[in-house]
């Protein structure tokens, strides 16, 4: 759930935070490893992918702080689309030494839930420059538009995964 809160705010920087530093340890054991479970390059760029949805995360967090901004229902809306993807994208990658299977469908789950991201971000959009407040328009704009990166990242994140599945099924 979407609150606003600071504790959460302060979670979601953690994260990230711990996501890159996994993320560099990932890359130096890529450089010192001759065999891997699959492509180093599929690992790099899953990796790329999901430091990606998790700097967008943080992204938005650290803009919505700047800007003074609560949270509405049209961002917490998007933002549990954007949570159950990511809760796939996580089971998918879980499901790499288990269930193939279920790991792609997954994986593709999670790419159909940024057509609804995108869907609600033009249609949030079009109502937020219906107002005449063009400070808050701009500030909201650019929450919205990381939340739209983020769920870009997910279908990237998606298809990465699809591809390394293709292989191994």
């Amino acid at each position: 759930m979407f609150t606003g809160s600071e504790e959460d705010g302060k979670e979601v920087t953690r994260l990230e935070k711990l996501a890159d530093r996994k993320r560099e340890e990932l890359i130096k054991e890529l450089d010192r490893t001759f065999i891997t479970p699959f492509d180093r390059e599929d690992i790099f760029n899953l990796s790329k992918a999901i430091d990606d949805i998790l700097d967008y995360s943080d992204s938005t967090v650290e803009e919505m702080e700047i800007y003074e901004l609560e949270p509405t229902p049209e961002l917490r809306e998007i933002v549990e689309v954007i949570r159950i993807s990511t809760e796939l994208i996580h089971e998918s990658v879980c499901n790499l030494n288990k269930d193939r299977k279920e790991g792609m469908r997954q994986a593709l789950q999670a790419k159909k839930y940024e057509n609804r991201v995108e869907n609600l971000y033009r249609k949030n959009l079009a109502k937020l420059f219906e107002g005449d407040d063009i400070k808050y328009i701009l500030k909201m704009r650019e929450i919205f538009r990381h939340l739209s990166n983020c769920a870009d990242r997910i279908d990237l994140a998606g298809d990465i995964l699809g591809h390394i599945y293709v292989k191994m099924i």
